[in-house]
């Protein structure tokens, strides 16, 4: 019997194709992304990551065991405690001060993106969160490692962003991640997995949109 994964990503395959082909995913990976459309992304990213904190916060509350439960938490620390200095150090490098970002606006699909990811661990099954919040790590890792694979970006911080998605770390998070949505899938009634099967193709939906709104520099239109 195949892995339940493996029919989410199938069933997502046209989207995640259209993020590999996206000039932006493109740009990353032979240096000619303009800086200032990174600019964004670092910047939108870092506001992402207040309510990615948000969702695994739910998701420590939700889980249905311990271990399940400590891996959220330990997650959620890692994000508040940790990589948010290490994305305020990196925005640095891009002139981007820890001011610019606390007062960078929510764009449109910063917005719908992390209150669908929001609403679903608030509303939905435990495994919709799990569902929802897989195409965060599988797909940074996929896009990362198809980069990784054409050689080093030219732009020496293009390539930073590369080997921090491509590390073993995120691996074993991409990893992790897969196992939890298979295990909680395995017997599941149809109804379910449909949902399941929704929440994984709207997240993956909204990576995509994520990197056309940084692309496009997207704002509120007043």
């Amino acid at each position: 019997m195949g892995r339940f994964t493996d029919e989410l990503r199938a069933a997502a395959d046209f989207i995640w194709r259209a993020q590999h082909r996206h000039p932006f995913v493109r740009g990353l990976g032979d240096g000619t992304l303009d800086v200032d459309r990174f600019r964004f992304f670092v910047r939108q990213d870092y506001l992402f990551l207040i309510e990615y904190a948000r969702l695994l916060a739910l998701g420590t509350a939700r889980a249905p065991d311990l271990a399940t439960m400590t891996t959220f938490a330990e997650l959620t620390r890692a994000i508040l405690a940790t990589e948010m200095d290490l994305h305020r150090s990196y925005a640095d490098e891009f002139g981007i001060t820890a001011a610019d970002l606390e007062a960078e606006t929510v764009a449109p699909t910063t917005r719908a993106y992390t209150d669908f990811l929001v609403r679903t661990a608030s509303t939905g099954d435990f495994t919709e969160l799990v569902a929802a919040l897989l195409p965060c790590m599988w797909g940074y890792h996929e896009v990362a490692c198809e980069l990784a694979a054409q050689g080093p970006s030219p732009e020496p911080r293009y390539a930073r962003w590369v080997d921090m998605y491509v590390s073993e770390e995120f691996a074993e998070l991409a990893v992790w991640c897969r196992s939890l949505t298979d295990r909680l899938a395995f017997g599941l009634p149809p109804a379910t997995l449909d949902r399941m099967r929704d929440a994984f193709l709207t997240s993956s939906r909204y990576e995509l949109a994520f990197w056309q709104m940084a692309w496009d520099q997207e704002r509120w239109p007043a």
